[in-house]
Order: C-alpha cells, then structure tokens, then sequence
C-alpha cells in the first residue's frame, strides 16, 4: 500500500515549481535540493503527477535530469516550445540553455 503524502510537503513542492520562470526548466533533482530533500526526486514526480488536484502550476517546466520531457505527454512539448524553450532533439529540452539558475 502507497504512503500517503503529507500535504505541507505537497504544497512545497508545487510551491518551487511555480517559481520556475517561463521559458526555463528544472529538473526532478534541483527541486528534491531546493526543498532539502537531496534524494526525493521520484517524490517530486509523484507529487507533480498529481497537482492537478492542487490547483494550477506549471509542471511542464519540469524534465529529468538529462532534460527529457514526460514520456505520453504531448502537451508538455508543445507548452514549452510555446515559451521558447530550446530542445536537443525530439525528447529531450537543452538544459544547458534553459535550466533555471536557482
């Protein structure tokens, strides 16, 4: 049985990525740190897996740490080429361009 997520941490999260500037990204990583949890970056995708039921945010300012996007998420493409992120190829964003400098 899953464990159930303490909203304060939730909220957290959700409350770095609406941080993140248009037209940059983070990674699953860099938000783990920014909250001091080092080692949580599946927590953090778990998290932005479900913040639809926590409001709005811009969770497709978020890819892994090699830059590549959500697999079977098409919009998350086209939302960040909408805001002028740089991409390496078809999957994956150029953090080196568009990483959010935190």
């Amino acid at each position: 049985m899953g464990r159930i997520l303490d909203e304060d941490l939730i909220y957290e999260i959700l409350s770095v990525v609406e941080e993140i500037p248009e037209g940059c990204v983070a990674t699953y990583g860099q938000i783990a740190r920014l909250i001091g949890r080092d080692k949580n970056a599946r927590l953090v995708g778990k998290v932005l897996s479900m913040s639809e039921f926590y409001g709005e945010y811009p969770c497709h300012r978020v890819v892994n740490h090699a830059g590549r996007m959500v697999p079977g998420w098409q919009e998350q493409k086209h939302l960040l080429f909408r805001e002028g992120v740089p991409f390496k190829d078809d999957f994956h964003v150029d953090l080196k361009r568009c990483q959010w400098d935190c």
